[in-house]
Formats: structure tokens, C-alpha cells, sequence
């Protein structure tokens, strides 16, 4: 089945794809793309009822996600590729390579958890609080519905076992801020899980690649270009 995400591209060479947060749309790399196209021919993707890809009916899951992301690489006949996912765009490059690691040379998993709480306490709260607002608006209000369905992937994904990494083989690249929204204790996890996971940590928040973005594409073109 055709997928209808919309997606920008840019660059040539071999294919580097990236997935946005919860709530995004490829606009949060504006200060990665013309840089990595450099290098890659670099793909944005506005996931499943982001930006400007529609929701679509069925299942709104980051395991369907995933499940896109495939069917958009066989539409563009992309046979191998590097994957960097921010945030829930990294939960999803995780299903991604669980299902299909043999189209992936490496994977950049930036900001993402395993679980909920992997998640900071403090910033699982006020997830928690945003969503429970958002559940007893959702009757009256469209855009609160649409808002609630969002939230919901931070509140009841991902889940992934620790032991589920031992089958990535691949080079990893666990990229986090040293104030990062995600518990340094679990980035460790993440990257100890892997096989050949490898754990950098950088100034800055959870959103270094728009805060950051010299230190951050720097990093990510050295251990793309096997120089890290």
C-alpha cells in the first residue's frame, strides 16, 4: 500500500533519512539538512499526522510508523541507508531496525527511550498532566482530540526490552544533552544494550540538534563518516 507521507529531500549520494519528535515535522532539522546534504542525500520525513503527512485511518502507533518509513523506502527504491530519529523519531528508527536492520549501515538514536520512564520524573509528569488536560477537553474540541492522540504516543510508548538491542549488529550512536529530558542513566542503558552502541553526550537540552546545531552535525558527520 502507498504511503502518502510528504518528505523533503536534498543532496545525493548514499541516503541518510530523518525522523523528527513527538509533535514535530522535518523543520526541526532546518539546521541539519543543508549541511548533511553535503555528504548524503538526505531525507526529511513528516511522520503519520505530523507536519504536512496526514493521519490516515487504522492504528496510530510508532510501530506503525515504522511500518511507513518502510513502505516510503521501497517506494523510493532506497535498498540501504543510515537513519537518525530525534525523540519519538528515535523510538522509531528502534522498530525500524528490530524489523527490518537489513536496509540500515547506521543508526543514530538521539534523545530516545526505551520506555516512559526512561523519561526525567519531572518531564514524565507534566507529559502526564498535558495528557490527562487533554483527555477531558477531547469531547468538545477537534483540535484537542488530535493534541490528545499525539500526547498519547509519549504516555504509552515506547516498549522495548533492554535484551531486544543484543540483535542490532550495526554501528549505534546514542546522542544525548548532558540536560537531557531523557535519565542519563538510561541513555547508558540504550548504548550498553547494543552490541555496538556507542554513547556521546553534548552540552545542552534535549533539543541540541536546533540549539547546538555546529557541535551536533559535527558529531553526527564524524561517526557517519567512521571518523568517531
Amino acid at each position: 500500500m502507498a504511503t502518502d507521507l510528504f518528505y523533503i529531500e536534498k543532496g545525493k549520494g548514499f541516503p541518510l533519512i530523518l525522523l523528527h519528535g513527538n509533535g514535530e515535522d522535518h523543520t526541526y532539522f532546518q539546521k541539519q539538512i543543508q549541511y548533511f546534504s553535503a555528504f548524503f542525500r538526505v531525507i526529511a520525513v513528516d511522520t503519520r499526522g505530523h507536519g504536512r503527512s496526514p493521519r490516515g485511518a487504522g492504528s496510530f502507533t510508532l510501530c506503525r510508523f515504522a511500518d511507513d518509513l518502510h513502505t516510503l523506502t521501497e517506494e523510493l527504491d532506497i535498498s540501504a541507508f543510515h537513519l537518525l530519529g530525534f525523540s519519538d523519531g528515535g523510538n522509531i528508527a528502534l522498530h525500524y531496525a528490530l524489523k527490518h536492520g537489513e536496509k540500515l549501515r547506521k543508526l543514530i538514536l538521539n534523545g530516545a527511550n526505551l520506555y516512559p520512564s526512561g523519561m526525567k520524573s519531572g518531564v514524565q509528569t507534566l507529559i502526564f498532566l498535558q495528557y490527562a488536560a487533554l483527555c477531558l477537553l477531547a469531547p468538545f474540541s477537534q483540535s484537542a482530540r488530535r493534541q490528545k492522540e499525539v500526547q498519547g504516543l509519549m504516555v504509552h510508548e515506547p516498549h522495548f526490552r533492554p535484551e531486544q538491542l543484543k540483535a542490532l549488529e550495526i554501528p549505534v550512536l546514542v546522542l544525548v544533552g548532558d540536560r537531557d529530558m531523557i535519565k542519563s542513566s538510561h541513555s547508558y542503558l540504550i548504548s550498553s544494550s547494543l552490541p555496538n552502541g556507542q554513547l556521546i553526550t553534548l552540552k545542552g537540552s534535549h533539543f541540541i540538534a536546533r540549539d547546538c546545531p555546529d557541535v551536533y552535525n559535527e558529531t553526527v558527520i564524524n561517526f557517519l563518516k567512521g571518523n568517531s
